[in-house]
C-alpha cells in the first residue's frame, strides 16, 4: 500500500508559512539570531519575532491555547488547507510535542509565588491539551487524536504512527506532525546539560560546541489511495519508508557508533526497497552537539558504507525545535523533492576529524531530488528515520 502525502505546513524562525521558509532555506537566511528577550537575553535562539496574541490576529485563530497550541495551529492549517471534512473519510491527527503548554505555566507559577493562580489557564498545560486545541481549531473534535512525546524524535514518530494506522485500514487521512515553543525550562535545561552552544551552532563542524534551541511547528497530510479517490487531493510525495529503534545507550546521549541510528536508518530503507544509492539527499538530525554530531556521521558511513550522499542539517537555520524538528524538516524534505534543490548546512568550515565527512555547503537547484532520508534521534535513544519519495 502506498501512503500518499497531500499537504504540508510549517512555521519556524526562517518563516510563517512553507514559501518563506523555502526563501530563507534558498537565501541561506538564519533565523538563529540574538534576542533581546527578559528569558534569552544575549543567547542566540531561533524563535519567531511574534507574540501569541499577534499571531492570533494574524492567522485569525478562533481557538485559545498555549504558545505551542497556537504554532501547531498555525502549521497543521497551512497543511489541511486545500482539505475537506468528510463522514466517508476516516481524519486523524497526531501531534508531537515534548514541552506542551510549558509557556504559559511559567507565568502562572510566577503569579502563584505572588499569591496568584489561574486555574483556568493551567488547563493548557498537558501536552495532550496541545492537540486538542489544534484538532479544534481544524474542525477535528470527533475525529482520532493522539499525542507522541518521545522528546525530539516526536514528530517523526506521529508520522510513523500515522502511517500505520493508514497501512491497517485504522484511518484513511492522518495530519501528522510536531510543535514545540521556546520556554524557559527547556533553555535552562539545555544549559545545564552544558551542551547549548552561545554562537551559532555548527552542524558537523569539527568546532561544533553544542546546539541552538528553536520553537515552530510543521505538518504533513497522510492519505490512502482510497481516500485520496474520494477526497480528489493532488498528492506531492510518498511516504515510503520509517522506522524506529533504540540503543539504549544512555539517557542523553548517543552511542559513539550510532547503533540506533543505524538500526533506524538500514530500517527505513528495508521498507522502502530502496538501495543505499538510491537515496538523493539526506536532511540530517544535526544538533551540533559533539556527541550527537559524531554519531551520526559514524552511522551514516556504516550505513551508506562510506559513499554518504548529499546531506546537511536545516538545524543551522531554525534552530533545534526539538519535537518539532521532524515535522518542519519533513516540509523540507518535501520542498527539496519538488523544488529539486539541495539544502546547505550553514556554518560549515572543517570535518570532523574522525569521520571526515563534508556536509552540502551550497544551496543547488534544478537536481534530481527522488528520496529524502530524514534522521530524528531523540533523549533516551528514541531513534527514527523516514523516507519522502518523488511520485515518479
Amino acid at each position: 500500500m502506498q501512503i500518499f502525502i497531500t499537504g504540508y505546513g510549517v512555521i519556524s524562525s526562517i518563516g510563517l508559512n512553507v514559501e518563506e521558509n523555502y526563501n530563507s532555506l534558498k537565501n541561506k537566511t538564519s533565523g538563529i539570531k540574538l534576542t533581546d528577550s527578559t528569558i534569552f537575553k544575549n543567547y542566540k535562539v531561533g524563535s519567531i519575532q511574534y507574540s501569541n496574541e499577534e499571531l492570533a490576529a494574524m492567522f485569525n485563530l478562533q481557538t485559545k491555547g498555549s504558545r505551542t497550541a497556537i504554532l501547531g495551529m498555525i502549521a497543521a492549517k497551512e497543511a489541511f488547507k486545500d482539505h475537506e471534512l468528510s463522514s466517508e473519510i476516516r481524519t486523524g491527527l497526531i501531534s508531537g510535542t515534548s514541552v506542551g503548554g510549558m509557556d504559559l505555566t511559567e507565568n502562572l507559577y510566577k503569579d502563584y509565588l505572588k499569591g496568584n493562580f489561574n486555574t483556568e489557564e493551567y488547563k493548557h498545560h498537558p501536552s495532550g491539551v496541545t492537540t486538542i486545541e489544534i484538532a479544534q481549531e481544524l474542525g477535528l473534535e470527533d475525529c482520532f487524536l493522539n499525542t507522541i512525546s518521545t522528546a525530539c524524535s516526536s514528530a517523526a514518530n506521529a508520522i510513523m504512527q500515522g502511517a500505520r494506522l493508514i497501512k491497517n485500514n485504522v484511518l484513511d487521512r492522518v495530519i501528522v506532525g510536531g510543535t514545540d515553543a521556546l520556554t524557559e525550562f527547556t533553555f535552562n535545561g539545555f544549559r545545564s546539560l552544558m551542551i547549548f552552544d552561545e554562537e551559532w551552532c555548527r552542524p558537523f563542524d569539527n568546532t561544533r560546541n553544542g546546539l541552538n534551541l528553536g520553537e515552530g511547528a510543521g505538518y504533513i497530510v497522510l492519505e490512502s489511495e482510497v481516500s485520496i479517490l474520494k477526497s480528489n487531493s493532488k498528492p506531492i510525495g510518498i511516504l515510503s519508508g520509517w522506522n524506529s529503534s533504540s540503543d539504549a545507550y544512555h539517557q542523553t546521549a548517543s552511542s559513539p557508533e550510532g547503533y540506533g541510528a543505524v538500526l533506524s536508518m538500514r530500517g527505513a530503507l528495508e521498507m522502502s526497497c530502496l538501495n543505499c544509492n538510491e537515496i538523493s539527499y539526506i536532511n540530517a538530525h544535526g544538533t551540533s552537539t559533539p556527541n550527537n554530531d559524531a554519531s551520526e556521521s559514524m552511522a551514516l558511513k556504516t550505513v551508506f558504507e562510506g559513499n554518504v550522499p548529499a546531506f546537511s542539517s536545516t538545524k543551522s537555520y531554525t534552530g533545534h525545535t526539538l519535537a518539532a524538528s521532524g515535522g518542519i524538516e519533513a516540509v523540507y524534505a518535501l520542498l527539496a523533492i519538488n523544488r529539486g534543490v539541495l539544502f546547505p548546512n550553514l556554518n560549515f568550515s572543517q570535518a570532523i576529524t574522525e569521520t571526515q565527512l563534508i556536509p552540502q555547503k551550497i544551496f543547488e537547484e534544478q537536481k534530481r531530488v527522488n528520496h529524502v532520508l530524514s534522521n530524528s534521534f531523540g533523549f533516551g535513544g528514541n531513534n527514527s528515520s523516514i523516507i519522502i519519495s518523488s511520485l515518479n
